[in-house]
């Protein structure tokens, strides 16, 4: 279906001005036609890619030893996703040591059930392999190079694991996601820790794996400069969650993407105590914004910064979305451009989703926006002929 969006302010080459984006086969294209959608006090804005986001875990595991199966917890999964305006999400696929919902069998389940994925985003898996999961490497490879990975992520949880071994709070926390006895996740934790000089070599496996197949790679977590720039020798042009304001500046000399939670932004400031995202993307630290653990931030983070008046809301919302994809190697998406593809998010003026078309179609639309489908003049007559 051919669709023109009429009468919103369009996002286009870094500004926002009144105009229409057409949509043709799944593309933006001029004078496209088809069925109208009246944006009259919406921002046309393209949709968002999020580079990374793990919130999908909450769909599996919703609690401690209450699980369901990949399949149901992506469908919804992706529901919750296009209703934060996020129409391209790398899940955040942790592939760890660890029994249960960051194991190797779980891992498997949703590479199947993403074969035949539910509509609406694209779902992608961004694999964040654990530096001590010596015994999944086989299987990561594989994924790697059958085209089931898009973005290769190096985590190191082990040794922040380790740390927090004595403390009975969060060893219970950890036991219960891996769904073990307290006693047998330490047993896990300092089998996998006496391996540690087998990473540097693993690592570089994993990295040449992602070279030969072209997938981009990012490093997560980096401490130091020092960390940065090992990773960067792998091939990973990408930093994620630098821990040191020293570690980003590092990062963005080398022109690369830094990527920090568009949580952080929302809350004003990090729930673990490192840099405030913020301030980091108003001096050009920053680049990209991700949802990590909680989608909607990724729609509000561009607004509060707005509202702290460095950043203009054209320039914030290329942090989640011309910039990811840049980072990603995305040409076609993230931007409103001819040609590109169809993706859009039509936003309230103040924030808040009103609708979300998703290659070229519309993916989704909040009850209050249903009398903007055939652009009539009275909302409440539209609602009432919506809902016969």
């Amino acid at each position: 279906m051919n669709w023109t969006i009429r009468g919103g302010a369009v996002l286009r080459d870094g500004r926002l001005a009144p105009g229409e984006v057409g949509l043709s086969d799944g593309r933006i294209m001029a004078g496209a036609g088809g069925k109208g959608f009246d944006a009259r006090g919406l921002l046309v804005l393209p949709g968002i890619v999020d580079i990374h986001g793990d919130a999908h875990e909450r769909c599996i595991q919703p609690r401690p030893g209450v699980d369901f199966p990949a399949a149901f917890a992506l469908r919804d999964a992706a529901s919750q996703i296009l209703a934060a305006g996020i129409t391209t999400a790398f899940l955040g696929v942790t592939l760890s040591w660890e029994p249960g919902l960051r194991s190797l069998s779980v891992f498997r389940d949703l590479l199947a059930a993403l074969r035949d994925p539910p509509p609406g985003p694209e779902l992608r898996v961004h694999l964040r392999f654990e530096a001590d999961n010596f015994e999944a490497e086989p299987s990561a490879l594989a994924a790697i190079e059958e085209g089931a990975v898009s973005l290769l992520g190096f985590n190191d949880h082990t040794p922040g694991i380790l740390r927090r071994l004595d403390d009975p709070k969060q060893l219970g926390k950890y036991a219960g996601r891996a769904g073990v006895k307290e006693e047998e996740f330490r047993r896990l934790a300092l089998e996998a820790a006496a391996r540690r000089p087998e990473v540097p070599a693993a690592r570089a496996r994993m990295a040449e794996a992602a070279r030969r197949v072209g997938i981009p790679m990012l490093s997560h977590d980096d401490a130091k400069p020092e960390d940065r720039r090992y990773f960067r020798s792998l091939g990973a042009t990408i930093c994620e969650f630098p821990m040191a304001e020293a570690v980003a500046e590092e990062a963005r000399q080398a022109r690369e993407a830094v990527v920090m939670g568009a949580p952080n932004v929302v809350r004003g400031g990090s729930h673990l105590g490192w840099a405030s995202a913020a301030p980091l993307a108003e001096r050009g630290l920053v680049s990209v914004l991700a949802s990590d653990y909680h989608w909607p931030a990724l729609t509000e983070a561009p607004f509060r910064l707005a509202e702290r008046g460095v950043l203009d809301l054209a320039a914030s919302w290329a942090l989640v979305s011309e910039n990811p994809a840049r980072a990603l190697g995305l040409s076609d998406r993230g931007r409103i451009a001819e040609g590109l593809r169809g993706d859009l998010a039509l936003l309230r003026t103040e924030g808040g989703v009103e609708a979300v078309f998703a290659v070229g179609e519309l993916a989704w639309v909040a009850p209050s926006a249903a009398w903007r489908l055939a652009g009539a003049t009275h909302r409440t007559e539209e609602v009432a002929a919506a809902l016969m």
